[in-house]
Order: structure tokens, then sequence, then C-alpha cells
């Protein structure tokens, strides 16, 4: 299936933050990221309507997310991998592939746990890839 431009009413990246709330009560270890699963809207900025069922493969094959918790090695340079500078921070969309990631639900939201080299790409929106 190809990206699709999405229509939002609201801000897809403040929506996941919103409903997942402060998470500092949450200790990520390691090199892992959390990334709250972009799950698409209805309507496509060409007026297609999603059917539901569509829209819910995002739960199986949404390879976008946002970034919304970082281990506290997360993209630091060891031995093993060499980052070259590169990091994600939080609230950066970023691309993984579904495989890679660890399927969890915090407070209602789809996340994926990835180590952090995991992460393939950032990405200026979540529409952008699929």
């Amino acid at each position: 299936m190809p990206p699709m431009r999405m229509v939002h009413t609201v801000d897809p990246a403040k929506e996941l933050l919103a409903k997942i709330g402060n998470l500092d009560d949450f200790e990520l270890f390691g090199n892992q990221v959390l990334i709250a699963v972009y799950q698409r809207p209805e309507k496509t900025k060409s007026g297609i309507i999603l059917a539901d069922v569509t829209r819910q493969e995002d739960a199986y094959q949404g390879k976008a997310g946002l970034c919304v918790k970082l281990g506290p090695a997360a993209f630091v340079s060891d031995d093993q991998y060499d980052f070259r500078g590169q990091k994600v921070s939080v609230g950066d969309w970023v691309a993984i592939f579904v495989s890679d990631g660890r399927k969890i639900t915090v407070r209602d939201v789809l996340c994926r746990i990835v180590e952090d080299h995991h992460v393939r790409l950032r990405i200026p929106a979540p529409d952008v890839i699929w």
C-alpha cells in the first residue's frame, strides 16, 4: 500500500503525547526506545474514506511512530555501534521495521519498544511512509 497523506483535525503528535501522558514514572532500560504507533485517521487529503479494517492494519503493519521515551543509553555510541552523532529525541517521528519491535500498550496507546539501532530513519510526518 502506498503512503497516503491524511486529514488530521488534531496534530497527531500532540494527540499521542496527550493520550499517553507523563512518562516520568516509567523507567526504560539501556538502549531501548518507546515509540507510540501512528494510526491513521479516517480520511485522506484526497477525500478517500478508509475502512476501519484498513485503518486497523496500522496496529500490525504500522511502521511510523512517535518517539515518546528513551532509555539512558539510547543513541550513545559504544564499541558495538557508532551513531556518528545521530540521535532521536522525544517528539520525533521515526520509522522502524515492525519485526524489530515488541508491541506494548501504555495507557491505551499502542507502542513498540525497540533497541536504538532499530530506529531506521527520522521522518517529517507519520503519513509519508507505509
